[in-house]
């Protein structure tokens, strides 16, 4: 019974641990500062492909306070390569497209660093809607000079 109690007592410490960095290094006011070159996002409902932790449900009410209501969708001529994406003839990565708000996506730029870690363009997805689509800072520029799909819009 004493195992059972510390085995419950050791789960809740790291699971509030977990919660405790997700939330100072992912949501948090410190640790980001929005670059200031980025342009201020449009009060209406955005498209988001999202292909990696953002796909769970959980994460997605974490950090976006909402589900997105999510679709399946397809972004063709990529391969996903861990957190990232390359470019890749006939090939597709699987995904989901969000629905969010202004806000929502401001907390998906923080989420995903973007300006620092990751930059957000605009792609045709497979059903030939646009979608924003967070690619690693160092892959943009291979992106946009050898990638099939070419972005629909380049933020400034």
């Amino acid at each position: 019974m004493v195992w059972l109690k510390r085995l419950i007592a050791c789960s809740t410490a790291l699971m509030i641990g977990a919660a405790g960095w997700l939330w100072l290094t992912m949501l948090s006011p410190w640790f980001y500062e929005r670059p200031s070159h980025l342009p201020v996002i449009e009060e209406r409902t955005h498209h988001v492909f999202v292909y990696g932790t953002l796909r769970y449900l959980p994460v997605r009410w974490v950090v976006m306070g909402s589900s997105g209501n999510p679709q399946p969708a397809r972004l063709e001529g990529f391969t996903k390569e861990g957190l990232d994406l390359a470019p890749k003839a006939n090939s597709y990565v699987e995904g989901l497209r969000l629905d969010v708000t202004a806000s929502q996506l401001l907390r998906l730029d923080r989420y995903e660093r973007l300006g620092i870690r990751y930059e957000r363009i605009k792609h045709t997805l497979t059903d030939g809607s646009a979608a924003w689509v967070y690619v690693r800072l160092p892959m943009l520029s291979q992106l946009l000079n050898s990638s099939p799909v070419q972005p629909v819009a380049l933020l400034p």
